[in-house]
């Protein structure tokens, strides 16, 4: 067969493709953490390209410096046959909902601080992985049991759900939560396994009989996982002696039901959910001091106090860090997110109560303060870092001791690892304020045709790097991409994708010793044709992918526009990434020149940028749709002028339509209701039409508590002005954007006598892996597009 037909056999295939292999995920090696001194490294793996069941795995390096990947436990030879046929609990389905996390088998483990003994759960069964290590060969030997089984089964109703299990930083005991009560597990020895429940929340009526339970211990609430990337509830002191946990109850929060309308028989799921404009749960944290006896088993609580702040000002729980040698650090915000504290809760700390708050920075910023993953932290010298929206030096810096150390132009994303000589993070710079890069880096940004093909060292690029605190920056990652990393004393995993290669990659590094771990993950089996360039008065990040040059649209002088943005805050597109533009080149196959433009609101430009859209996301994020469609031929007649690349077909601004999914999807509704003139088409994916229907954090920190606003950014009121196809996409088991939202969108539509297209999708949630709904989905947006545009 030849390339071309290859090429073409891709493409046809790639939407059943995509979605057996969970993205091309399956078989990739994934979440990575260093141990010990970071000469092993943690990470999980499924066996092969299209298998969902992943396993954990060990990297490490022996004393002569190879490099070794051993398999510490799999799912199937614990489980059997059965592992292929997961059954998770509810609580664990929610909480991958959250996470986005598509896997099954081991998707998540917690390891004690030698790295030797490790916790997951399989079909919500407990497993302990014991490494021991031999003294002849120096190679690991796991052994893998569960743990506590037999406790489980005599009592489930007491004893599960097992949610979230995590082992103390010694080794010697694990906690989960079953969402009523926090247990704890002494760990084997002559006496076996034990579990104990430390801590409820069970709810009893006025005669004594149980009720309906609005409280839950042990987990995070939903707008920590879902808009906070916070998804534990509990944390062990690094003396395995203390544990924070936090309580909420979700009795002031309306209660929602996700049904199932094509079978009536089963019960509509009822559950909590923090609508904007109304109230939040109400959370609590507590610390516990917990006893062992001489068998080092569970003995009782001997300290135990509710943390004290003012939880009435300050009612979001949005950070908790507890470093050896140090009380915990937890970051608090008012309902706003204009204003927050950082709190050291006294634990250990001569003189004060247990639970005592001390305040020990506060900040505050007019339209809203950004979450950064890893902050607030102690260095181990007991410094405290913090993140800093610099409005002066429009960048997200950093602080250490309140002094900004991190340089104006590069904005932090994540904090991985902190010492008291550096800082590792995740950042992403701006090369109008930060114009030198560093000698590492000079090469790449110099090359103009290759930034245009492989992006550049600017927002465009998730870079890992070292930053000390005289803010001198030594890079980690040398080519422009979208990486992260986890690192030791000794050695550091470094992980992501970028535009050279079609797999994600993973490289452990210890000193001069350098090995990529293994992948046997798909290739969609084709390069997308992309080019990156910058549109309009903004200067927009902009993706245009062309038909590839084997397909019948190669060569066409012009082809209609295809819109496909996220566009909308918190988030990006134009991203260093092949990933990114995989369903963007099956779309430019089938005859479009497509456009992915990130306006105002999105990341990685610095927090005047992201603040554009404040409190008029609707405006703005669709004027910088329609400015990037204007500036599209004098861009595409440029990059065809310099004569280096294959031409990329003018654009038909006569033919411009938008597709999209959740933030994407407003803005493809939003553009055919408001843009009709622009934009002669859309289709519209999980769309939040009306504001005051999604959730709390995210919608408020930009649209603030003013319902007028809310009103104005909705697109519910603007059905009568439909005169454009439009195509509605949703999900009955979407819980994050629900369903409500495009049936009121339908609704007035309908009232107005307006024509329009409604796919509703039986049983996906707000992300699908169901092969033939992703290839139907996909190609009945296609004609449906083509027939608009005809």
């Amino acid at each position: 067969m030849s390339e071309t037909n290859d090429v073409n056999d891709a493409i046809k295939h790639f939407p059943r493709l995509r979605a057996r292999t969970l993205r091309f995920g399956c078989g990739a090696p994934r979440s990575a953490q260093t141990v010990g001194d970071g000469s092993r490294a943690l990470f999980l793996r499924s066996d092969g390209p299209e298998d969902l069941v992943t396993a954990l795995w060990l990297s490490w390096f022996d004393e002569s410096g190879e490099h070794h990947e051993t398999k510490l436990a799999d799912p199937r030879e614990l489980l059997g046959a059965i592992a292929d046929s997961e059954d998770v609990p509810a609580e664990e389905k929610a909480r991958r909902e959250r996470a986005r996390e598509g896997g099954t088998g081991i998707v998540g483990y917690s390891s004690d601080d030698d790295g030797n003994r490790i916790v997951f759960t399989i079909n919500g069964r407990l497993f302990l992985t014991d490494i021991d290590w031999n003294d002849e060969t120096g190679a690991p030997e796991p052994h893998t049991r569960e743990l506590a089984g037999e406790w489980l089964d005599e009592d489930p109703a007491m004893y599960t759900p097992v949610l979230n299990p995590r082992i103390a930083p010694d080794g010697e005991h694990v906690l989960y939560t079953t969402g009523s009560y926090l247990m704890l597990v002494d760990i084997g020895g002559e006496l076996g396994d034990r579990i104990t429940a430390v801590y409820g929340v069970s709810v009893e009526d006025e005669d004594g009989n149980p009720a309906e339970n609005t409280w839950k211990i042990g987990l995070a609430e939903f707008v920590a996982g879902e808009e906070m990337d916070r998804y534990d509830g509990f944390w062990w002191a690094p003396d395995s002696q203390h544990v924070l946990f936090e309580s909420f109850d979700t009795a002031d929060e309306p209660t929602w039901y996700i049904s199932d309308p094509a079978d009536p028989e089963k019960r509509a799921d009822g559950r909590r959910y923090p609508r904007a404009l109304t109230r939040n749960a109400d959370v609590y944290l507590t610390v516990i001091t917990l006893a062992f006896d001489e068998n080092d088993r569970y003995a009782g609580i001997t300290g135990n106090a509710d943390v004290d702040w003012d939880r009435e000002a300050y009612e979001y729980v949005a950070a908790v860090h507890w470093r050896r040698g140090h009380d915990p650090l937890v970051l608090v915000q008012n309902r706003r997110q204009t204003r927050d504290q950082v709190l050291e809760v006294a634990v250990a700390a001569d003189g004060a109560a247990l639970g005592a708050t001390r305040v020990l920075e506060e900040h505050a910023n007019d339209q809203w303060i950004d979450l950064i993953h890893g902050t607030p932290v102690y260095t181990p010298d007991g410094r405290l870092v913090c993140p800093l929206n610099d409005m002066a030096a429009d960048t997200n810096r950093l602080t250490v001791d309140g002094r900004p150390f991190t340089p104006a132009g590069w904005n932090v994303r994540a904090v991985l690892d902190v010492t008291d000589d550096d800082v590792l993070a995740v950042v992403q710079r701006a090369p109008e304020i930060a114009t030198e890069v560093p000698r590492a880096w000079a090469g790449s940004d110099a090359d103009s045709d290759a930034e245009s093909l492989f992006g550049g060292h600017d927002a465009r690029s998730f870079d890992v790097v070292s930053i000390d605190y005289n803010g001198t920056i030594t890079p980690v990652t040398t080519d422009p991409g979208q990486w992260t990393a986890s690192r030791g004393e000794r050695g550091i995993v470094v992980s992501g994708r970028d535009m050279r290669s079609a797999r994600a990659q993973m490289r452990h590094i210890l000193g001069e010793q350098s090995a990529t771990i293994s992948s046997t993950a798909a290739e969609p089996g084709f390069t997308p044709n992309v080019t990156f360039t910058r549109l309009g008065e903004h200067q927009l990040y902009t993706a245009i992918i062309a038909p590839s040059p084997s397909s019948p649209y190669a060569h066409s002088d012009k082809l209609p526009v295809l819109m496909k943005p996220y566009g909308g805050p918190g988030f990006q597109q134009v991203v260093a990434s092949q990933s990114f533009y995989w369903e963007g080149q099956w779309w430019a196959d089938q005859g479009f020149l497509v456009v992915t433009a990130d306006g105002r609101g999105t990341t990685g430009r610095g927090p005047a940028w992201d603040r554009a859209i404040f409190e008029n996301m609707k405006g703005v994020t669709l004027a910088d749709q329609i400015e990037a469609v204007s500036a599209l031929p004098e861009a595409v007649s440029r990059l065809n002028a310099d004569g280096r690349r294959p031409g990329v077909p003018m654009p038909d601004l006569d033919k411009v339509c938008m597709i999209g999914w959740s933030y994407g999807g407003f803005l493809s509704a939003l553009a055919v209701l408001d843009a009709p003139d622009v934009f002669k088409a859309a289709c519209a994916g999980a769309p939040p039409t009306d504001w005051t229907l999604y959730d709390t954090h995210y919608t408020e920190r930009y649209l603030g508590l003013d319902p007028d606003v809310y009103r104005r950014n909705g697109i519910v009121q603007d059905a009568p002005g439909l005169v454009r196809p439009l195509m509605l996409i949703h999900g009955f088991a979407d819980d994050n954007v629900t369903i409500a939202h495009s049936l009121r969108l339908s609704q007035a539509l309908m009232a107005a006598g307006r024509p329009h297209t409604f796919l509703p999708l039986t049983g996906i949630t707000h992300m699908t892996n169901d092969e033939t709904v992703a290839e139907n989905l996909l190609t009945l947006q296609r004609d449906f597009l083509r027939d608009a545009l005809a």
